[in-house]
């Protein structure tokens, strides 16, 4: 039988699940190295699902950055992204165990900004691609929830910021106490912080960052405008 506040943890020598750890809250969260639990292998997967018995499975485990690596290495994008994430699907609806999926607001198309969860989407690059190719998968396993997130380090981390791409940046450990709160829901939510030029959410942690303006029409070309609604969210939250 399951217990219901344990949730396992894909992924667990990441960024964001560094500040996790340091949440305190209700789950018991276990983190399993890759030899116990590789999302490349479907019986790795079933039998430690079958061991440890969890409510959920937090799907954490991806290829990021550097984004470029995308472009070059799409096989290695493909079976960590898309394939590793249909893998666990396929082992949570066998098992009916819970899976909660993290996306990246960068499925939207990034033109007009505000975007909520049932908007169409359209990435802009091969890594927002293959998170969207992982929520094609979760999307047809009706337990689950798929969180588009917006998130960044602490403290910021780049010397330059650009005054004209807005985004919902929020550092990794405020995001994951938001997490604890939503981790009982299903369907798809945006999770990040106010709506913000990057340049002005950096600034606030760092005095030095100097200003850069993105050029749509450059090599470097970035969306400018890839916000996101979180009416849902804070909905959410202040029922809690």
């Amino acid at each position: 039988m399951a217990n219901k506040n344990k949730i396992v943890v894909t992924g667990g020598s990441g960024r964001f699940a560094q500040s996790l750890k340091t949440i305190k809250s209700r789950y018991k969260f276990i983190y399993p190295a890759k030899n116990q639990l590789n999302v490349h292998n479907l019986n790795s997967i079933r039998k430690f699902l079958e061991k440890k018995r969890p409510q959920s499975v937090l799907h954490l485990a991806g290829l990021s950055r550097p984004m470029i690596i995308h472009e070059k290495n799409i096989i290695k994008s493909i079976n960590l992204n898309i394939v590793g994430t249909a893998n666990l699907v396929n082992i949570c609806s066998e098992l009916k165990i819970k899976l909660i999926y993290f996306s990246t607001s960068y499925v939207y198309p990034g033109t007009k900004g505000n975007y909520k969860e049932h908007d169409a989407v359209l990435p802009w690059n091969n890594y927002a691609w293959s998170k969207l190719g992982g929520e094609c998968a979760v999307q047809m396993y009706k337990n689950s929830l798929i969180l588009r997130v917006c998130m960044t380090e602490k403290p910021f981390i780049h010397n330059i910021a650009f005054t004209n791409v807005k985004l919902n940046f929020i550092f990794h450990e405020d995001l994951a106490k938001i997490l604890v709160k939503i981790l009982d829901k299903k369907g798809t939510i945006n999770l990040g912080g106010p709506i913000n030029t990057v340049y002005n959410f950096a600034k606030k942690y760092n005095k030095n960052v100097k200003k850069k303006t993105i050029n749509k029409n450059s090599k470097d070309a970035f969306p400018l405008n890839c916000s996101m609604n979180l009416s849902k969210l804070n909905k959410l939250i202040n029922k809690k």
